[in-house]
């Protein structure tokens, strides 16, 4: 495979792009990631920027560890048990399905050959729903199907590379193969590297408990994530399954058994920065690689390849869910449309079609009508999702806090604007009976405003729960900022402060819903014991 390279005066600049879009998506509501293509699109057309070659090396041994520990890490144990059925079975039949079904439609519509279109098939089944999973949690989609679609996307890229892998070697081999043989290699390359992974991520938690340093704890994360890559790798195990089991297990074992609260929030800032810069450049880069020129010369394969995806997409959402869907855990219709429409393409399939050999026939339109599946998949679904959600009525909730939130603030601006006004008073600035007709007005609309936010809170009492945990944050943080202060002036001493301070993170996790919240014994208990 080629060296990745990414020369550090291109890397700024396009840290300074991403910066850039993250700004300006707050006025123009458009998903961060796709906003990315789009600003790598004009960049590239525009030859604003030196070339960035988007190898296989780039991806998979530098980017992709980043965002499959950080995922991992944040992914609740809890949660995936629950719905493990619907996940297992949607990331290895599922990839399956979408494989015979993508080769099936490039095969008899398109006319490609059956062990090319089989390698494709296998190419594009691993879905990179990230835009689609930050606008839900952004507007308040059921946790559930969060879950289901995170956990699909996570899975099925270990199950897809693998399956590329396998159906790469029989093309390469002509064609020969054995159904026994081949499944045998599936499961023991997947079992295996869940196994792997899951063996360092005990080990590194076992070692996180001996000591309390967030630098060094941070640093064995890394290690973690991609050293289970790398032995994967050479083990000939899948490293995408063993970065994965082992962020599962650092994540939900290591980081609440070794890890002091303060430490953990650390750990959890680092790979989520570490989560934005990836994505970041991947996206930008994305948009980078597209040559227009290119994708018109291959405009009706791709139009097939969109076609045969779309195809299998609907294939594995609407024929796997009723199967996977119980009484007591659904996976209602407007949740199988929105997994259907969010099926999304990214890095890792791009990845797979450059680590195609050279001279593999018709590389060059393979590769081409893989980029233009993933730009059709980014764009289109990308910028529906939102106004699909909103029309299946699926966001009540999220509109309602984002109005409860716009009235809070305003009343506090009107408060604000009424002591103005009677400090101007006071000082001689504003005339008696002119205070008195501005106060007269803002008291009659912050009676509205109060109003307002009450009649919301009646509506949907998920907005007092809003309120209650804002409220408590607050008076956590006000304590923190005392006990900081008492550590200035000298009152207390920053040991005692410390073990303070990791009982008040964990009370502010257990707020957010990150753990379990403690009981006045645990947080004494705490505050009793050093921690590890």
């Amino acid at each position: 495979m080629p060296e990745s390279h990414l020369p550090l005066d291109t890397f700024l600049a396009l840290l300074l792009v991403a910066s850039a879009t993250a700004v300006c998506i707050k006025w123009i509501r458009v998903p961060y990631a796709v906003a990315l293509v789009l600003a790598g699109l004009i960049i590239g057309l525009l030859s604003a920027l030196p070339p960035v070659s988007m190898t296989p090396d780039l991806v998979l041994m530098i980017f992709l560890p980043a965002l499959l520990f950080e995922a991992s890490w944040n992914l609740d144990i809890r949660s995936l048990r629950r719905d493990w059925l619907s996940i297992s079975v949607l990331a290895t039949v599922g990839v399956i399905v979408c494989m015979f079904g993508v080769a099936a439609v490039l095969h008899f519509a398109g006319g490609m050959q059956i062990q090319t279109a089989m390698l494709f098939g296998a190419m594009v089944s691993a879905t990179d729903p990230v835009s689609v999973i930050a606008l839900f949690r952004q507007m308040g989609i059921d946790k559930r199907l969060t879950m289901i679609l995170e956990g699909e996307s996570l899975f099925n890229d270990g199950t897809a590379v693998v399956m590329f892998q396998l159906v790469l070697g029989i093309v390469l081999a002509g064609g020969q193969w054995s159904l026994p043989s081949a499944a045998s290699n599936f499961f023991l390359v997947v079992a295996g590297g869940a196994a792997l992974g899951a063996l360092l991520g005990y080990a590194a938690s076992r070692i996180t408990s001996a000591f309390d340093d967030h630098l060094l704890e941070i640093t064995l994360t890394m290690v973690t994530a991609y050293g289970a890559f790398l032995l994967a790798t050479h083990l000939k195990v899948s490293p995408v399954i063993a970065v994965v089991a082992a962020g599962i297990v650092v994540g939900n074992y290591g980081s609440r058994s070794g890890m002091s609260a303060t430490t953990r929030l650390a750990v959890n800032s680092f790979w989520e920065y570490a989560a934005f810069l990836v994505n970041s450049l991947l996206f930008l880069i994305i948009g980078l690689q597209v040559q227009v020129p290119l994708l018109l010369k291959y405009a009706q394969l791709i139009g097939f390849g969109v076609l045969a995806v779309f195809v299998a997409r609907l294939l594995v959402v609407y024929g796997i869910c009723p199967f996977v869907s119980t009484e007591r855990l659904p996976i209602p219709d407007k949740w199988r449309h929105l997994m259907f429409w969010g099926g999304l393409r990214g890095a890792l399939v791009m990845a797979l079609a450059l680590s195609l050999p050279l001279d593999f026939p018709e590389r060059e339109a393979i590769i081409n009508m893989t980029f233009g599946v993933v730009l059709f998949t980014l764009l289109v679904p990308g910028l529906t999702m939102e106004p699909l959600v909103r029309w299946l009525g699926m966001a009540p909730k999220q509109v309602k806090l984002d109005q409860y939130q716009e009235y809070k603030c305003l009343l506090q601006a009107y408060r604000a604007e009424l002591q103005a006004a009677t400090s101007l008073k006071e000082e001689g600035r504003l005339s008696e009976s002119s205070h008195d007709v501005w106060k007269r007005h803002l008291q009659k609309q912050i009676q509205a405003l109060v109003h307002k936010i009450e009649a919301l809170q009646l509506s949907d009492s998920s907005i007092d729960e809003l309120q209650d945990r804002h409220s408590k944050k607050s008076l956590l943080e006000s304590r923190k900022d005392f006990l900081a202060k008492l550590v200035r002036d000298g009152a207390l001493k920053d040991e005692s402060a410390h073990k303070m301070y990791v009982a008040i993170d964990s009370e502010l996790e257990a707020i957010d819903g990150v753990i379990e919240p403690d009981g006045p014994e645990d947080t004494a208990e705490k505050l009793e014991q050093p921690q590890s």
